[in-house]
């Protein structure tokens, strides 16, 4: 009978196989576009919620392309900052497609965080402008790092952030340390407003809300200008949503799912979901002027996009823990 083991990787053991932001927004990409071609299985994502505003995910995909299943496990508390604790936690399983057992145990964090920041990328790619210079970033945290490295891997030509956060001094911090990592402009503002005026891109990446406060004016959101929102509808009014030109999201029927559960009770009509972009059977942008937002949910095929790439590589560079099953 064969050895039953998997292999376990924590977070410092996925940080160390050093899968680089470049090849995280391919393998986003491609995953994408398998499913735009209807090449995936992704059941929209199940989940508890044990306190307000928290959450508890089961995300199951398969792509057959990669050679990948499994399943994401994550978790987000928007209060564990003040148990010195990180808002998003949870555990990432691969299978053996032929088999089904279990073949490795990650931790999810940063593959999370990277890939979020990859899929803004990949929609930045095909519905922003392709000379956009100017980001504003509204929430300056885990995943507005991420998002603004994946960004500057697809806009080199990146010059300027607008960086607010709620807290000044965690956008000061970020300032520094993303001017200094990434060798762009990163300037501290004192609103969200000035973070979206005349911004090219805008991501916001505060905590999810069912129940949100949005602030964002449509007045504030420019022609051409493209948005983000990994913050689900948290920042954005309902009148910038529908007064957009292009209205997207990565998972069409992920969305209604989070309607059903009480999100999303005020949002205009999907135009495409981005494997339908990314895939060529729908337009992304067609006019200078178009302002489009791209309502991106986080997808379980792009952790396992990524996911099965870690794994191998840890393999290759025996990189974990071997644990009997």
């Amino acid at each position: 009978m064969a050895k039953l083991e998997l292999l376990y990787l924590s977070r410092r053991d996925i940080e160390v196989v050093n899968l680089g932001m470049y090849q995280i927004v391919q393998a986003v990409e491609g995953a994408l576009r398998e499913k735009g071609e209807g090449r995936v299985e992704m059941p929209p994502k199940p989940g508890v919620h044990p306190k307000a505003d928290a959450f508890i995910h089961a995300m199951p995909a398969f792509i057959p392309q990669l050679g990948s299943v499994g399943v994401k496990w994550v978790s987000g508390f928007p209060e564990n900052h003040k148990l010195g604790l990180p808002y998003i936690s949870g555990l990432l399983i691969l299978n053996d497609p032929d088999t089904g057992l279990p073949v490795a145990v990650m931790d999810c964090t940063w593959i999370t965080a990277m890939r979020t920041g990859a899929a803004t990328a990949v929609a930045a790619k095909y519905l922003a402008q392709r000379d956009s210079q100017i980001l504003g970033i509204l929430g300056c945290g885990v995943q507005g790092r991420s998002n603004l490295e994946a960004l500057k891997v697809a806009f080199p030509g990146l010059q300027y952030v607008k960086a607010y956060d709620i807290h000044r001094a965690n956008a000061e911090k970020y300032a520094q340390e993303m001017s200094e990592k990434l060798n762009v402009e990163v300037k501290v503002v004192i609103s969200s407003e000035e973070a979206v005026r005349d911004a090219d891109l805008v991501v916001t990446a505060g905590p999810i809300s069912k129940y949100p406060n949005p602030v964002i004016e449509d007045e504030w959101f420019k022609p051409g200008g493209f948005a983000c929102p990994v913050d689900f509808d948290s920042y954005w009014k309902p009148s910038v949503l529908h007064g957009a030109d292009k209205f997207c999201t990565d998972d069409t029927d992920q969305l209604f799912y989070y309607r059903k559960e009480g999100y999303f009770q005020n949002i205009p009509e999907v135009y495409a979901h981005l494997g339908e972009i990314v895939a060529g059977k729908k337009r992304g942008r067609e006019d200078e002027e178009e302002r489009i937002i791209s309502m991106n949910l986080g997808l379980a095929l792009e952790d396992m996009a990524v996911g099965i790439e870690v794994y191998r590589r840890a393999k290759v560079q025996g990189i974990g823990t071997i644990l009997p099953l």
